[in-house]
């Protein structure tokens, strides 16, 4: 299993032509019905697009999923070929799939939900440091599917509820212990740039599509 989670810009003017090819995508349902997606889902901020997906048997680009959308698609600078989608770093996830079987949902999911929000750019290292600790000590359990990743001092989170807690089946990568025994202690809320409400922290943004299947054929 290969989780990848990815962002794009739409077109300024064409933000409802890239919503709607997104909703009307026929090649992210024939991935699915070939077994070589589990769950994938497309969310809106803004002119930003974010797409989360589990890919069964091996790591698929976005334009693979969504080619209909790339159109409407601002090109990143940075490489020598165009692209439409830049890939997100994980930086934090409290479990990872051991299996297809272990992640296969063992519940019907209510609501797959996408959301964002800003680090300070100087806290970036700061914010890595502590979760990727968390994760890696596994000093306390969380939602089974949830994942953040960053992309400059963006951060985009998936989740699904109702969550689902389980002790991870891999083990960690660290032994040490150095993770606050009360999370609180590592000041995230110092970590995040406010809202212009004063909100901190993330918040819920549009979803343009999810998608699940259970039927997919086994991988690795």
């Amino acid at each position: 299993m290969f989780r990848v989670i990815a962002r794009a810009q739409m077109r300024e003017g064409f933000e409802a032509e890239a919503m709607e090819a997104a909703k009307r995508e026929q090649a992210v349902h024939q991935l699915l019905e070939q077994g070589e997606l589990m769950t994938a889902g497309c969310f809106k901020w803004e002119r930003n697009v974010f797409v989360y997906y589990e890919c069964v048997n091996r790591p698929l680009e976005p334009e693979v999923l969504l080619p209909s959308m790339a159109p409407y698609l601002e090109d990143w600078p940075g490489h020598s070929a165009p692209r439409k989608w830049i890939p997100m770093t994980d930086v934090f996830h409290f479990n990872e799939p051991a299996s297809y079987e272990h992640w296969l949902r063992k519940e019907t999911v209510d609501r797959r939900v996408g959301r964002v929000a800003h680090l300070k750019p100087e806290m970036a290292a700061s914010y890595i440091y502590f979760h990727y600790q968390l994760q890696e000590e596994r000093a306390f359990h969380g939602p089974k599917y949830e994942i953040i990743a960053m992309h400059e001092n963006l951060l985009f989170g998936y989740q699904e509820f109702p969550a689902v807690v389980e002790e991870p089946l891999l083990p960690g990568r660290l032994s040490t212990a150095g993770t606050p025994a009360d999370w609180n202690d590592s000041r995230m809320d110092l970590h995040f740039q406010p809202w212009e409400d004063g909100h901190l922290y993330f918040k819920p943004i549009e979803q343009l599509f999810t998608y699940y299947n259970d039927s997919s054929k086994k991988g690795a």
